[in-house]
């Protein structure tokens, strides 16, 4: 999941694997491979599905990874069937451990820091996923929770800078639940603002306001007016979403692999991520936020390849 010769931003599949960034992506939030060392394709594991073609166990180097740390198979993943490295995005993790942690050392030249470069990455990925979130949530939050937002925010950037014993022995788990209320909060306060706003037609498919957790494989939502809906949580693989509407709708840890999302309005839903909208399959029509950047893949023929559901 690195780099081609000539990416410098872009999914953690390499950069430069999608179309660019978003307009409004935080610089320090969006990958960039080419001052990255290929993490992502050593210290992760997969296993051999629709989205990877071989299996392969954490802390050991992609057989498509180049001594340079570009890829191999860059420019025919999909074809060649790892579309998993295609959707992958580390939020830009990568060129923080390497560049800001380690001083622009690798794990090929320093083998004694390997092992724990790469249980550094896996942490430093989750706390960038989270100021992701943070960065939308002080972007829309009303006046009352701008401190609060801050106050997570400062926390979380500063254990992204921890030393890397520290980064080792964080509890991310216990750190999440902290900022996971606080995103809640500013979305809900915006939610409730749009349900006031939005004043649905007579006619139209307005949805439910609460499916967060809820079972939507495959649903047929085709058109939903799902603005305001809290979402965060669902399973929507597979579903049908074209043409729907999701203003304000609270995507936070949805699952959208294989969804049908062409045509449909995200570009005001909350707490979208590059990996969502890369896993989803949408087209020229889809609106996006403008931190998120739009799929190469949506350009490509046939669907997004949608692996087994798993249900909690």
């Amino acid at each position: 999941m690195s780099a081609s010769p000539s990416s410098s931003t872009g999914h953690g599949t390499g950069a430069g694997t999608g179309p660019g960034t978003g307009a409004g992506a935080p610089p320090h939030l969006v990958a960039d491979c080419s001052r990255c060392a290929g993490l992502c394709c050593v210290a992760l594991p997969f296993a051999r599905s629709a989205d990877f073609a071989v299996d392969k166990p954490a802390g050991v180097p992609c057989t498509n990874l180049r001594d340079d740390f570009r890829c191999g198979v860059h420019d025919r993943l999909r074809e060649t069937g790892w579309v998993g490295c295609t959707v992958f995005d580390c939020a830009g993790a990568g060129q923080h451990v390497v560049q800001d942690l380690y001083g622009g050392r690798d794990w090929r030249s320093h083998p004694e820091l390997a092992d724990e470069m790469f249980a550094v990455f896996a942490v430093v990925r989750q706390l960038h996923e989270m100021l992701w979130h943070l960065d939308e949530a002080a972007r829309r939050a009303p006046s009352s929770l701008v401190a609060e937002v801050s106050d997570a925010t400062a926390r979380t950037v500063a254990l992204t800078s921890a030393p890397p014993d520290a980064l080792r022995a964080l509890d991310v788990a216990a750190h999440r639940s902290t900022v996971g209320p606080v995103l809640r909060r500013v979305s809900a306060v915006v939610r409730s603002v749009a349900a006031v706003r939005s004043r649905a037609p007579r006619g139209s498919r307005r949805a439910a306001r609460d499916y967060s957790s809820a079972d939507l494989i495959g649903a047929p939502l085709r058109g939903a007016d799902l603005r305001g809906v809290d979402l965060c949580g669902a399973y929507l693989l597979g579903a049908d979403l074209r043409d729907a509407r999701l203003d304000e709708a609270d995507l936070l840890g949805a699952d959208l692999r294989g969804a049908d999302v062409r045509g449909a309005d995200l570009a005001g839903a909350l707490y979208v991520t590059t990996m969502q909208v890369a896993a989803a399959r949408g087209d020229a029509r889809t609106t996006l936020p403008s931190r998120v950047p739009r799929p190469g893949s949506w350009g490509a023929a046939g669907p997004v390849p949608l692996p087994a559901p798993r249900r909690r």
